[in-house]
């Protein structure tokens, strides 16, 4: 376990903003050591060198990530985007299967099973989830932190409800991954992007399948989904990985390259106290609010804060060097390792005026 001093010097060598950045529901800063290994891994590009480290590369994050989500290797699968995996998902599903889902959750968990035409996809309150599974409800899919505003969902109450009722379970980390311990083996599917509290660059997600990989068609696989990929670069796939590899899509690997470094550090400062930090410097947040008269949207032990009214603040914030969001005319702040109480002050100072 890292120390407070460990801490505060590992990221104080990593990050060097230019601004206040309470922006990470939206994308995190990259550390300084993710930076070098995409300028060295452009190098060895534009220099023809071999990429074998990279492709090193994409198994030493599909390790990391596994070790952060809980499960073993070989039931993480390394793609691109929610979205592809949340369509994989949807097509395994008979048709007129139910799929529960929370209302105005992230586009990306919600529509491929709208596209698919033949679906009832049933959308309740993110409070109401765990108490509306039914018998016949074959999925449920839930963010287990909102995008909007940093609501974390009740997942021992859904996965608990879903298994009463023989339901499957798919939970979105995308918001949460990177900051809130994560046991991916208590869902039969999760998936998140890389790009937000993991720190990484645009381009990777990963998603866990069950031992048994869930009954999931692999529709979207190429060659890298082979069980030898270099020994099956032309014509059908003679046989698929034995593993969620089969999964897989056509790495991204610059992307992967920096990954790696960025999951190292999160690994290397521990995620208890990367979810302690966080958590803290929000609480902080919401209780400056309080003094200011302002109620934010209720999201206790999220890293996410949002508040009603608020968004419209954003552009001025921005141009004095304070990054929010603004989300549904709410103002979104996150927080992350690179942030400080000093970061929440000038906010609740900014916001005062």
């Amino acid at each position: 376990m890292e120390t407070t001093e460990t801490f505060e010097s590992l990221v104080r060598a990593e990050f060097t903003p230019k601004t206040t950045y309470l922006n990470t529901a939206s994308n995190g800063l990259l550390p300084a050591r993710t930076v070098a290994a995409l300028h060295e891994a452009a190098l060895l590009r534009a220099e023809g060198r071999p990429l074998t480290p990279l492709f090193e590369d994409v198994e030493a994050c599909r390790a990391a990530y596994a070790r952060i989500a809980g499960v073993p290797a070989t039931r993480v699968a390394a793609g691109a985007s929610v979205a592809a995996h949340s369509g994989v998902i949807a097509a395994s599903l008979p048709a007129g299967a139910e799929v529960l889902t929370a209302e105005d959750d992230f586009t990306s968990v919600l529509n491929p099973f709208h596209v698919r035409g033949d679906l009832k996809v049933r959308a309740v309150p993110l409070e109401r989830v765990a108490e509306s599974v039914r018998p016949d409800t074959a999925l449920v899919a839930v963010s287990a932190a909102q995008s909007a505003d940093g609501r974390v969902a009740d997942l021992a109450a859904l996965r608990e409800a879903a298994r009463a009722h023989g339901a499957r379970t798919y939970v979105d980390f995308s918001q949460a991954a990177g900051w809130l311990p994560m046991d991916a083996d208590a869902y039969d599917f999760t998936a998140t992007v890389s790009f937000k509290w993991l720190l990484g660059p645009h381009g990777a997600a990963f998603l866990t399948v069950p031992e048994d990989l869930g009954g999931l068609t692999p529709l979207l696989a190429g060659w890298v989904a082979a069980e030898r990929p270099w020994d099956s670069c032309y014509g059908p796939v003679g046989e698929l990985a034995h593993s969620a590899r089969r999964f897989d899509l056509t790495h991204a690997l610059f992307t992967y390259a920096g990954l790696r470094r960025s999951l190292e550090l999160i690994e290397e400062l521990g995620m208890a106290a990367v979810h302690a930090h966080d958590v803290a410097l929000a609480e902080r947040f919401r209780a400056g609010l309080a003094t200011l008269g302002h109620a934010p949207v209720s999201a206790p032990g999220s890293a996410i804060v949002s508040v009603p009214g608020l968004g419209g603040r954003q552009p001025g914030l921005s141009r004095t060097g304070i990054e929010v969001s603004d989300r549904a005319g709410n103002l979104r702040a996150s927080f992350h390792l690179f942030n400080t109480s000093a970061d929440v002050d000038r906010l609740l100072d900014a916001l005062s005026g």
